[in-house]
């Protein structure tokens, strides 16, 4: 029989490690009695998220994102990458089907695999309008050089190449999915978008660290945010016990054609009017009409003579 060896820190008396691992699988096994019929059932795993993910954008655009030695027969690299993704994406789906579903393991297995096809049949029409997003990322940018320099270099286009994947899956009944892809394009870029907020064609986001996109945001078309924008709510609803109403319309919508400039906060369900400018730093909580220009009160200057009250 092999003889225990224990790892060099329970060795040390003044750790007790073994003490804190046992006291660890208690509290594990506690919050495991939500699953009485059986052990719990497997959780997506967020690595292989990031896998199909990169797999995905690589797939939507393999000129930039495939490697060098795909290029010479890339439509065989495509449908070897892509059959690979969609494997994997379909058994993520299965496990998050699971967590949620009472279905027998045909019923889920089946589930997962008509979910997958249907987001497949999306990747078309994700692609064309991630094309509107880069144009509208160039367009606005004086800075930019190359439409090629925008898919590269542009955390913007990435976290909204990220979006309309996550988007998708949301919206086919796969939300756990969804926030994995949106909080892997968070930590990426620093920038959070909730996998549920519905944004039309030709987005750009500038710079972007720091956007926040709340999940029932809606934004239309050909709008621009620049850096550390907050489309969030202003308050949560609560039931009769307190608890949080979930679901409910409570972020902005954002109507065609507008901009909203850096460190702007815009709060609740009010609606901000087609070609509106909103201004740096502003703070909006009610709806304004189309064409609007909101900035700050302008900061009162004082002037003093001679160095006097200095």
């Amino acid at each position: 029989m092999t003889k225990h060896v224990e790892p060099p820190f329970l060795q040390d008396d003044a750790i007790d490690v073994g003490g804190v691992v046992r006291s660890l699988n208690a509290l594990r096994k506690l919050s495991q009695r939500r699953y009485p019929n059986g052990p719990p059932p497997e959780l997506p795993s967020r690595a292989s998220i990031k896998a199909i993910v990169e797999d995905l954008v690589a797939t939507l655009y393999p000129r930039h994102f495939a490697p060098a030695h795909a290029l010479p027969d890339l439509e065989g690299f495509l449908n070897v990458t892509l059959d690979s993704a969609l494997a994997s994406l379909r058994e993520q789906i299965r496990r998050e089907l699971q967590l949620a579903n009472g279905m027998d393991a045909a019923a889920l297995a089946q589930k997962a695999k008509e979910m997958t096809r249907a987001f497949a049949q999306t990747l078309p029409k994700t692609r064309a309008l991630l094309d509107t997003d880069v144009r509208a990322a160039f367009d606005g940018d004086p800075a930019a050089r190359s439409l090629d320099e925008v898919i590269f270099c542009y955390p913007g286009v990435a976290a909204v190449i990220r979006h309309r994947l996550a988007h998708q899956l949301y919206l086919l009944g796969a939300p756990m999915l969804a926030r994995i892809v949106a909080e892997l394009a968070h930590a990426e870029t620093g920038i959070d978008i909730h996998p549920g907020a519905e944004i039309d064609e030709s987005f750009f986001i500038d710079h972007g660290t720091g956007v926040v996109i709340g999940e029932t945001a809606r934004i239309g078309k050909r709008v621009r945010l620049y850096q550390a924008v907050t489309l969030g709510a202003k308050r949560f609803e609560t039931d009769a016990n307190g608890a949080l109403v979930k679901g409910q319309p409570r972020h902005p919508i954002i109507e065609d054609e507008v901009a909203i400039y850096a460190g702007a906060t815009v709060l609740g369900r009010i609606t901000v009017g087609r070609g509106s400018s909103i201004g740096g730093n502003v703070w909006l909580t009610h709806s304004v009409p189309p064409g609007s220009n909101i900035t700050q009160a302008k900061a009162r200057v004082e002037s003093f003579s001679d160095g006097a009250g200095i």
